[in-house]
């Protein structure tokens, strides 16, 4: 089933639309939410709150692309859970994660979509593998480890190239006059 079929299960409030959402990026948001909280349990019930987000937003909203924004709305809902569960359980690898960019990208709101345009645009200007490398470890939350065995690299190697992308992408802010 197209996305834009089960948009139009959505619009027409047929309960089906989950079922096939789930058939079609189940897997999908559970890896983007396990990354992101470590633990199966707490990442099913992030899913679980994503086909409700889905659910209760469709309509009024007609995403272009139901996969970024259910990927929009995985990633959301778990960095949610992650700070709400962060007193009793501590994930330090996410934390690293916030920890490194927030060297060099400070995030207010009100700036945030200018923010988000910047960064998109620094990832346009990379290599295929330097932009894999960077969305799969700030957006996708994945660990060095996990990131050398999907580019043939070592950790090492993957940790060298994250701390330079990092300092690419503070320079590029930087010269575009966004205060770091």
């Amino acid at each position: 089933m197209t996305d834009s079929d089960m948009i139009r299960l959505y619009f027409a409030r047929d309960e089906q639309a989950i079922a096939e959402t789930q058939k079609k990026y189940g897997k999908y948001c559970m890896t983007i939410a396990r990354d992101i909280v470590g633990c199966e349990q707490d990442a099913e019930e992030c899913v679980s709150d994503v086909y409700l987000k889905v659910w209760n937003s469709i309509p009024p909203e007609r995403p272009h692309s139901l996969k970024a924004y259910i990927a929009v709305l995985t990633r959301r809902i778990a960095i949610n859970r992650y700070h709400s569960l962060r007193a009793a359980k501590r994930n330090r690898e996410l934390e690293v994660i916030f920890d490194e960019l927030s060297a060099c990208v400070a995030v207010q709101e009100e700036d945030a979509s200018e923010l988000t345009a910047l960064i998109n645009e620094f990832l346009g200007q990379l290599s295929e593998r330097d932009c894999r490398l960077f969305v799969r470890r700030y957006w996708y939350a994945m660990m060095p480890a996990e990131l050398a065995g999907k580019e043939g690299m070592t950790v090492n190697a993957v940790t060298v190239r994250l701390y330079k992308l990092r300092n690419q992408l503070r320079k590029f802010l930087e010269e575009r006059g966004y205060q770091v």
